[in-house]
């Protein structure tokens, strides 16, 4: 309220709010935004959770007063049914609760009500489709085919976009006793059944919403389908309706048969579910213990949350994907709640306190890493600890609240949190709904469903109440077996037709044995459908087709060896690469809160190799550019010095600060308005002559997170920073000096949490489909040059499928870096936030440096910092 109101969502690092059209654009991530306070909406349920009734009451009067449905904006159907739709419904329930009870909300008229009706109506246009699946996106005004509405042209849409709508959708016709919403979400609901893959039972990624085709026909439980699985089996709860207990559970045989290697859960392809698709798993799979704890299988769902937590114990967060031996795969994190939301249904279901530890270390490691001035900031690379100025709604939606529920005594709730069913969003929906305003015929559709064993539908009432025993030995001696499985760095996991191999024959060539001037090795390729195409450059191309195997598990070899082809060349690439680097301000008033994402240096000293990294004030050189000799020596010796990119190359700025005396460079993009969170990073390469006698660190940020540092130089002349190879713990950075005992102990405490946790002022998916990317880090050499690269031209690399994989090969015997992953785009909608960035050519502009920004005052910023420092010191030592 402070800093973002009315927009959408708080930029936590330059403490405003994010308005589209006045930031670059990110993406597909941006469709969740529409100009309707979207925090302030999704986060009201979460009020009253936190026992914030009065703060709940004056933000529904905010609510209907100030926003705007009607705008004309094009935005997502996923996110703004669970975030925007589900807010105001959960918004009412509660609402409607409290005035039940007498003392709050006497005024309320539904008014809340009112708005998520006027809402689904506005939504209702995306499902003028002849399937029945909804468009991904619709603009607010104009809808869908209208001249001025700016969409209606996209044929395809995630599982998970048209699946997750039944909640929101019931709830509202059940609310309103206007059935139409019901019937149009039972509908998408219908069809993406009938389009399952029916010898498999599972369903694809993306779904064509025209023809019902599958476009990516992989399969498993996290990006882009998760939630799908979810409402199915929330939607019989809610409801009653047992046609989707039986569907869910079809589904969940088949995940469980094909999916589920524990404590793995690895995609597979939908017509050879014995084959994976791949090999990682993006950290949206993290809700998938959750729904298990709900189902009644509790054995998988503790191995798999056992195996997250190893991931986050070793890497603080959850990385938005990570390999089945563990590492990391794209780095960002953020700040999901999947894992907390499972977390806090493991402990209902057991009652073993070793779930309120790991608790207790999200808090810390939230406080810890990820808390900055004006609120939390999402890990933009859990490698370094460097920032990205976001903080989704889903944050404060979902973290906050469960989280608090896992702590909290049922004293400490002012309603019975069982009353009620949690959405995708963790939006109160009330289950007496499933006798409300029944309009829907249910059909008896038992003779549909494929007979399976009978253990599958066991649990028709998931009451975790009456299914376990508190008996937290039984948690234990599960998780056990699994304590040190991240450490151990598990081998590649064995695909389920190796498994079924046993000590029998390996496929007959693998990936990293393969020799091009090999004929033996060319003859076994041929049987696997595999051929060589020789370009015009020397490389040589890889392509299979699967009909021109000896037989189908030739066919089965061939795909497994492109797989294997495919993530040896993608590890290649990523072994030349260096990783981002972090510059972190560690003086007063910061203390090391704000860490930003550098890109490296081909030069200078190695920071991997310096743990200690380099710590010392900056100072901006003259002339500014740096390409020529340094006129103002005296006030960069020993200082880490300040300078634009442009009109020379990097090498020669470094020689001309290292001469003037300087311990670090930081270079800094004139292209106003960069930034890391919409631009891939680079490494700064070499003149090409010999760099050796470089020996200071030297970095590079962006235009946007250089002005942090420039505008902190204007309001506070002396600013220390720490430029290492990630970020530091602020306990280590201060040890021996004097710093305020708060900046180190604020944890974010759950006992008297109703208090802190506003105090703490300052969250789920659209993975979009593909989850969020690690930095790819290109090569600039030279400040006019293009990026120098060894990657094969794109347009040498075919997309990897069931039928056809391909990928370059150079000198013959040696690979050169492909993808790993086909990368059509992606229809807005799951949670994921934008698809891996692509190494970008780079080429340098000799624009003048922009001293103008948007950005609050830094004088403002540390005044309501410093509200929050007095807080802190009025509260006892931090502890659960």
């Amino acid at each position: 309220q402070e800093h973002a109101y009315p927009a959408d969502e708080l930029m936590p690092l330059t403490c405003r709010g994010r308005v589209r059209g006045q930031e670059p654009s990110r993406g597909d991530v941006d469709d969740a935004l529409g100009k309707f306070s979207l925090t302030l909406i999704d986060t009201l349920d979460t009020l009253v959770v936190l026992n914030k009734t009065k703060e709940f009451e004056e933000a529904v009067k905010k609510v209907i007063k100030d926003v705007n449905l009607d705008n004309d904006i094009v935005v997502s159907v996923f996110e703004t049914n669970i975030r925007v739709l589900g807010g105001l419904l959960g918004g009412h329930s509660v609402a409607i609760m409290l005035k039940e009870k007498g003392e709050y909300m006497q005024w309320y008229n539904g008014e809340l009500l009112h708005m998520a009706k006027e809402l689904g109506y506005k939504l209702l246009p995306a499902f003028n489709t002849t399937s029945g699946l909804p468009y991904p996106r619709v603009n607010l005004k104009f809808g869908v085919r209208h001249p001025e509405a700016r969409t209606g042209t996209e044929t395809d849409t995630c599982t998970a976009c048209a699946g997750t709508l039944i909640l929101e959708f019931a709830a509202l016709s059940r609310f309103t006793g206007t059935s139409i919403f019901e019937e149009y979400a039972r509908k998408a609901l219908d069809f993406i059944w009938e389009k399952r893959q029916r010898s498999s039972n599972l369903v694809g990624v993306t779904i064509n919403i025209h023809t019902g085709d599958w476009v990516r026909k992989d399969s498993g439980v996290g990006a882009g389908i998760d939630s799908y699985y979810e409402y199915l089996l929330k939607a019989y709860v809610l409801l009653g309706d047992d046609s989707f207990l039986e569907r869910f559970n079809t589904h969940y045989d088949a995940i469980m048969r094909y999916i589920s290697q524990p404590p793995l859960l690895l995609d597979v392809h939908i017509h050879k579910p014995m084959l994976n698709a791949r090999t990682w798993m993006d950290s949206l799979l993290a809700f998938f213990p959750g729904l298990q704890v709900l189902k009644g299988d509790i054995r998988p769902a503790i191995e798999t949350h056992e195996m997250l937590y190893q991931v986050i114990k070793k890497h603080n967060f959850l990385p938005e994907a990570f390999t089945t031996d563990f590492r990391v795969h794209w780095a960002q994190h953020p700040l999901r709640p999947e894992f907390a939301e499972s977390t806090y249904f493991l402990y209902k279901a057991t009652g073993d306190p070793y779930y309120l530890e790991v608790g207790k270390t999200l808090i810390e490691n939230l406080n810890k890493y990820a808390r900055v001035p004006c609120g939390f900031a999402a890990m933009k690379d859990v490698r370094t600890g460097s920032h990205e100025d976001r903080m989704d709604s889903f944050f404060l939606a979902e973290m906050f609240k469960y989280l608090y529920l896992l702590f909290a005594d049922k004293e400490d709730m002012i309603f019975d949190i069982e009353d009620y069913i949690f959405t995708t969003e963790a939006h109160l929906l009330p289950l007496w709904l499933s006798t409300t305003n029944q309009t829907i015929s249910k059909k008896n559709t038992t003779t549909e469903y494929t007979e399976l064993d009978d253990s599958n539908f066991d649990w028709t009432c998931p009451n975790t109440q009456i299914l376990f025993p508190n008996d937290p030995m039984f948690a234990q001696s599960i998780r056990e077996p699994l304590k040190n499985v991240v450490d151990k760095s598990c081998p590649r996991g064995i695909s389920r037709a190796e498994e079924s191999l046993g000590s029998g024959p390996k496929p007959p060539l693998r990936a990293r044995d393969f020799m091009a001037s090999n004929p033996e090795h060319l003859e076994i390729l041929k049987k696997m459908g595999v051929s060589l195409i020789h370009l015009k450059d020397g490389r040589v191309q890889l392509v299979q087709h699967a009909v021109q195997a000896a037989s189908s598990l030739d066919a089965e070899d061939g795909l497994r060896f492109m797989q294997e082809m495919i993530e040896l060349s993608s590890q290649q690439q990523k072994e030349q690469q260096l990783p981002p680097r972090a510059v972190q301000i560690v003086s007063h008033p910061f203390f090391g809160r704000v860490v930003l994402t550098a890109g490296p240096a081909q030069f200078g000293m190695d920071l991997s190799k310096h743990k200690a990294g380099t710590r010392g004030f900056v100072a901006t050189i003259k002339p500014y550019n740096g390409c020529s000799e340094i006129t103002n020596p005296e006030a960069v010796k020993e200082k880490i010095a300040l300078m634009q990119r442009g009109q020379c190359m990097f090498a020669e700025k470094a020689r001309n600060i290292q001469k003037a005396g300087a311990i670090g460079g930081i270079v800094i993009d004139d292209n106003e308005g960069s930034s890391s969170d919409t631009a891939p990073l680079f490494q700064m390469a070499g003149d090409g002559k010999n760099t050796d006698d470089i020996t200071i660190p030297m970095l590079f940020l962006f235009n946007k997170e250089g002005n942090i540092i420039l505008d902190a130089i204007r309001e506070y002349e002396a600013v220390e920073v720490l430029l290492s190879d990630k970020a530091k713990d602020r306990a280590t950075i201060f040890k021996g000096k004097m710093i305020p005992n708060y900046i180190i102990d604020s944890n974010l405490e759950m006992e008297n949490t109703d208090q802190k946790l506003s105090e703490n002022d300052s969250h789920k998916q659209n993975s979009e489909e593909a989850t969020s990317a690690s930095q790819d880090v290109g090569v600039v050499s030279e400040e006019h040059e293009e990026e120098s690269s060894d990657v094969a031209d794109p347009d040498s690399l075919s997309s990897a499928n069931a039928d056809s994989d391909s990928i370059s090969i150079s000198n013959q015997d040696s690979y050169i870096p492909g993808t790993d992953e086909a990368s059509a785009p992606e229809p807005a909608c799951t949670r994921g936030d934008h698809q891996p960035q692509e190494q970008k050519t780079e080429t340098e502009s000799n624009s003048k440096v922009n001293w103008d920004n948007k950005v609050q005052p830094m004088e403002s910023i540390l005044a309501d910092w410093n509200e929050d420092i007095e807080a802190f010191e009025m509260m006892e030592k931090d502890e659960l």
